[in-house]
């Protein structure tokens, strides 16, 4: 007899195990009832859309790997999707597990069928972008089910997970022009819907439709993700009254979300003081009962234009060691530019070292055991070993090769030659002669 249920949650709450909290299981070397009840608890997103039938399911959660999300999409200034697409076939490459179509141009539909139909990562987008350019009229002439014509129309196509500024509301308003912000709301989508609901006098339509939103997503199994509006832009702004106001308010959506079966993640900051990093994560978890959370980041310092891989993936490193799931990359091409492939490589890179350094710390099955074996292939000089355990094999190999040493290619790098400590310690032990000169 055929087990019947709506989304991943149901499943879990009614003790069904599904064939994706199994995978799910088998990736993160936990039993399937773990998954389950985890899922059930809403501690665990499996964003899974019914109709992504080439999706490879993965879990989300503060005790799972730490998962990275990728953002691509065009633009009016670059809008070839064959690049976008090339950045696509990358991430996967490099093992991201999530993409994000933030396209804001052209004919968006064609591409996010395509990425539905044939790209293993969850698929995730927001709807609020669309919806200007699908419609093709200005933001004040949309009405609040245009919005949720467009979120259906992105869960008919198959995507995993919704970005939706629910938090917002004309409370909001008040609070931005009463707390005098330095950089105000720096959320693309969160500013759409700040300008819409100034220019309409409405309330946001994602929070007054909201049960509305919650059947639509039920019925495809869309993940929710709770966006955070007035995540802070810049150091100045962390940790104050509008981000924790919303916050607060993204809790009690949760709840809602979680009463109709839908599973939710929670967005958070953003730009924050390193030494504020480790209170968001555990002030998220407290308010949010545990949802998984989604954080851009965070950014540590302002001043790095360029360099903002770094900066994120250190404060990535200390949030997801703190509780975050999920880390969004950045690039160094953020505030600044659309990634180029070349960018997308190193944002990516840059939060795969911080997913895993947080791994290592929380004690994730298995996590360690990558860095247990290039310990042992850098011990016995075994080059091709080091490649196959390093995140980017490619460039380890070209910078070594690029600046061979004169001698003793087998034993030793350019940095050191014959000065190399684990050379000299191999040969001493085995009771060999020790050749500097």
């Amino acid at each position: 007899m055929k087990q019947i249920y709506t989304t991943q949650m149901d499943a879990a709450r009614k003790g069904i195990v599904t064939k994706e909290m199994e995978i799910v299981a088998s990736k993160e070397h936990l039993s399937a009832s773990e998954i389950l009840k985890l899922v059930s608890e809403g501690k665990i997103a499996i964003p899974c859309n019914k109709s992504h039938k080439c999706i490879s399911p993965e879990g989300i959660g503060s005790m799972l790997r730490t998962k990275i999300n990728v953002n691509l999409g065009i633009s009016r200034d670059c809008k070839d999707y064959d690049i976008e697409m090339q950045k696509v076939m990358k991430a996967v490459d490099l093992g991201a597990e999530a993409i994000m179509d933030l396209s804001s141009h052209g004919d968006t539909e064609p591409f996010r069928k395509k990425l539905t139909s044939e790209c293993p990562a969850m698929i995730g987008t927001v709807p609020v972008y669309d919806s200007v350019i699908h419609y093709q009229r200005d933001l004040d002439t949309l009405t609040a089910q245009d919005f949720l014509d467009v979120i259906r129309l992105h869960a008919e196509n198959g995507v995993d997970f919704v970005t939706l500024h629910c938090g917002l509301t004309r409370k909001t308003i008040e609070q931005i022009k009463k707390h005098k912000r330095k950089m105000n709301i720096v959320s693309r989508g969160g500013s759409l819907v700040f300008a819409w609901m100034s220019m309409t006098g409405e309330e946001n339509p994602f929070y007054e439709y909201y049960d509305e939103i919650l059947d639509i997503c039920e019925e495809h199994d869309v993940t929710i993700s709770l966006g955070d509006a007035c995540r802070p832009g810049c150091l100045a702004d962390a940790s104050d009254v509008c981000q924790i106001e919303e916050l607060v308010r993204l809790g009690e959506l949760t709840k809602r979300a979680w009463d109709h079966n839908v599973q939710v993640m929670v967005e958070g900051p953003g730009h924050v003081p390193l030494d504020q990093v480790a209170a968001n994560m555990k002030i998220q978890q407290g308010i949010c009962m545990e949802a998984p959370f989604y954080v851009l980041g965070p950014i540590v310092t302002d001043i790095a234009p360029g360099y903002d891989h770094i900066t994120s993936a250190i404060g990535g490193a200390v949030a997801a060691m703190n509780g975050a799931a999920f880390l969004c990359y950045v690039t160094p091409a953020e505030h600044l530019a659309l990634p180029n492939l070349e960018d997308v490589k190193n944002g990516i890179i840059a939060s795969k070292i911080a997913a895993h350094a947080a791994d290592i710390a929380k004690g994730i099955p298995k996590a360690r055991e990558i860095d247990d074996k290039m310990a042992d292939a850098r011990r016995n000089l075994d080059w091709d070993a080091q490649y196959a355990c390093a995140l980017d094999p490619k460039t380890a190999k070209s910078i070594r090769d690029d600046r061979l040493p004169e001698e003793d290619h087998s034993d030793t790098c350019s940095m050191c030659g014959k000065f190399c400590a684990v050379r000299s310690m191999n040969k001493a032990l085995a009771g060999e002669h020790i050749d500097i000169l």
